[in-house]
Parts: structure tokens; sequence; C-alpha cells
């Protein structure tokens, strides 16, 4: 069975973690991950500076999930 992104490797301490690790998905998902069903667009996208400069990154759940 194929692997889905990162569920496999977060254990839950108690309510209040799952609770965390969920809005961080969330976040990610809706601010971050590029979408194949929409035209690889982002569903909420930030406001990004325009023009040159260093090359920022986000990392969420550990590691799990990044962005740049």
């Amino acid at each position: 069975m194929g692997r889905v992104s990162g569920q496999d490797e977060i254990v839950p301490l108690g309510e209040r973690h799952l609770r965390c690790a969920i809005r961080e998905y969330v976040e990610h998902y809706h601010q971050e991950r590029h979408h194949q069903g929409i035209d690889s667009s982002i569903i909420t996208p930030e406001d990004l500076p325009e023009g040159e400069g260093s090359i920022q990154y986000r990392e969420r759940l550990g590691g799990i999930l990044n962005h740049y």
C-alpha cells in the first residue's frame, strides 16, 4: 500500500497534540500546497514579496511538511 504524506509519522500524545498537528496540516494544505485539481494553484496563497531575495524555508510538524 502507498505511503500517505506524513500521516504515518505522527504519534499523537493526547488530544491537544493531535489538534495541533491537524491545525498545522490544514494550514499547510490551504496556504502552501499546490493542488493539481486547480491548475497547480494554492487554495489561499499568502502575499509573497516580488523580486529577488533569499529563499525562505518553513518547516511544519518537525520537518514532515516543508515549504520554500
